[in-house]
């Protein structure tokens, strides 16, 4: 299949990817021409400086198996390792995890990528050497979005994928995400495997005969988009001949997203879209807060709508054509009736934290909605082990289970795409036809680790109806108003969710649990 350019962008001459091949994203490392030969490499141990931060299903008979690390033993958080390189972790940390995930492998290929992070060369590089350290042969992918990482994996055959990446932390952020040959993050049991090897100090280390040896892999793009195109009807969206105003957010999507969706035979107008780990347009998280841009780049264009993708492009939030930008569980439970639609009776999976509107979707189709902790690595082991065929999250995480069962902010946009054209109207028409409305409002506040438990009690005691416990705590306040108060698994924060049927409403459980938590935790 050939992949044609026509981008039309706010940027003009400063498009960045316009200059990039998004066939041979390795060349963002190595340059347009330059090939490298098959090396080994020597190892980074004491060879790099510190980072200084810019501003702040699984077949597991074959692996490693050990006792479990201590609980208090912990390195993996909601979704992956994240820390501050240079203050809370050095290199040395990453080449002696990396070799303990070498470990946990025992045999075959991995493939290592990154996002558009300042830190991801450095880190990407001591996560190779811990690799070949432990004996593993890598694949190096280059940059690259992580949903076309963990697709890499799966589809050309590697025993494991690990990703340098902190997805929409702040920039001074990053981290380890580790997948298993099906491309899906490894399980949580798994993780305290690694975690184990790591404080026991047990990592293999090769001798100068068995140490790994490290290519590079060109491909991985590629074989990502030809795997969305091969899922979606590519001529009844591009009868449609969409307008799309994209928000790259200087992100890892940049080498993707805008290719996947002109070979969709839309018009594409670009924001955001120089890689810069820095993401000085508008953060690396998307929200309807930060994207008033994209929201005005939709109406003044007259586009029929407009998508914003994350740090690393595995989560993706629309804005309709009169420039409302949605929650991810509003989008997603749009995407999913489009998906039960063809699938009757099938499983769909979301978090604690999404909306109650899912499951008025699910019932029109007599669907089942099974509901889980926060965290994309929950709803994935869910769908493999119910045989569940979609899941989404509130912050615009889609999971698609025929594609991969994996977050996917390209994916979800061909979906979208597939869904309006197949409906025949604006994306605000459909959004109303088929999704009930209720009004959320979300904030979050820093706490100390040491305040969370504290702060958590005092919330329990504002319980005055039905309380939930899969994650946090969700508080029944009404028939259809719920209140979430959880903290976060990737940063020192407490996130607090509210949903109701009046926006004076959702906004007034938020501010009311506010208070609770920044008087208990001062």
């Amino acid at each position: 299949m050939r992949f044609e350019r026509t981008t039309y962008s706010l940027e003009g001459s400063a498009r960045c990817s316009a200059a990039l091949s998004v066939f041979r994203s390795d060349d963002l490392r190595y340059g347009p021409k330059e090939r490298r030969p098959r090396f080994r490499h020597k190892l980074l141990r004491g060879r790099i400086p510190l980072i200084k931060p810019k501003s702040e299903g699984f077949i597991l008979s074959d692996l490693h198996r050990s006792p479990l690390a201590a609980p208090q033993q912990r390195l993996f958080g909601t979704n992956g390792v994240r820390f501050v390189p240079g203050v809370s972790h050095d290199l040395d940390f990453v080449i002696n995890l990396a070799e303990s995930i070498g470990t946990y492998f025992g045999s075959g290929e991995i493939l290592v990528g990154h996002d558009g992070r300042l830190s991801n060369l450095a880190l990407a590089n001591a996560a190779v050497s811990g690799l070949l350290s432990s004996g593993r042969d890598v694949a190096e992918a280059g940059l690259v979005p992580t949903p076309a990482l963990q697709y890499g994996v799966k589809a050309m055959g590697f025993k494991g994928g690990v990703m340098i990446t902190a997805s929409h932390n702040p920039p001074q952020y990053n981290g380890v995400k580790v997948s298993g040959s099906d491309g899906v993050e490894i399980p949580h049991l798994d993780e305290q495997r690694i975690e184990k090897i790591y404080f026991d100090k047990t990592q293999n280390k090769a001798d100068w005969k068995s140490i790994g040896v490290a290519r590079p892999e060109p491909s991985v793009v590629r074989t990502y988009l030809l795997g969305i195109l091969s899922k979606v009807k590519a001529k009844v969206i591009a009868e449609r001949r969409f307008t799309v105003v994209m928000d790259l957010g200087n992100g890892a999507q940049a080498v993707a997203a805008p290719y996947l969706v002109e070979s969709l035979g839309c018009k594409l107008i670009t924001i955001n879209s120089v890689v810069d780990g820095n993401f000085p347009g508008r953060g690396p998280e998307p929200t309807p807060d930060t994207l008033k841009d994209l929201s005005a780049a939709v109406k003044s264009t007259g586009a029929d709508l407009g998508v914003a993708y994350d740090g690393d492009g595995d989560r993706s939030i629309f804005c309709d054509e009169d420039g409302r930008v949605l929650w991810g569980d509003q989008s997603g439970c749009l995407v999913a009736d489009f998906v039960l639609e063809r699938n009757k009776g099938a499983t769909v999976v979301t978090s604690v934290a999404s909306s109650q509107a899912i499951e008025a979707v699910a019932k029109k189709r007599g669907a089942k909605v099974i509901r889980t902790k926060v965290g994309s690595v929950e709803i994935s082991r869910t769908i493999l082990e119910r045989n569940a065929i979609f899941g989404f999250e509130e912050n615009g995480g889609c999971i698609y289970q025929p594609h991969i069962p994996v977050r996917d902010g390209g994916m979800t946009t061909a979906l979208m795409l597939e869904c309006l054209a197949g409906k025949g109207m604006s994306f605000s028409k459909a959004l109303a036809f088929v999704v009930p409305k209720y009004y959320q409002s979300k904030t979050k506040l820093e706490v100390g680790p040491k305040k969370i438990e504290h702060v958590m009690k005092s919330v329990e005691k504002e319980a005055k109806g039905e309380v939930e416990r899969i994650d946090g705590l969700k508080l029944w306040t009404g028939v259809h108003s719920w209140v979430l108060v959880r903290p976060s698994g990737t940063e020192p924060i407490v996130r607090i969710f509210a949903e109701s049927e009046t926006q004076e409403g959702a906004d007034q459980l938020v501010k009311k649990f506010a208070k609770i938590v920044k008087s208990t935790s001062a």
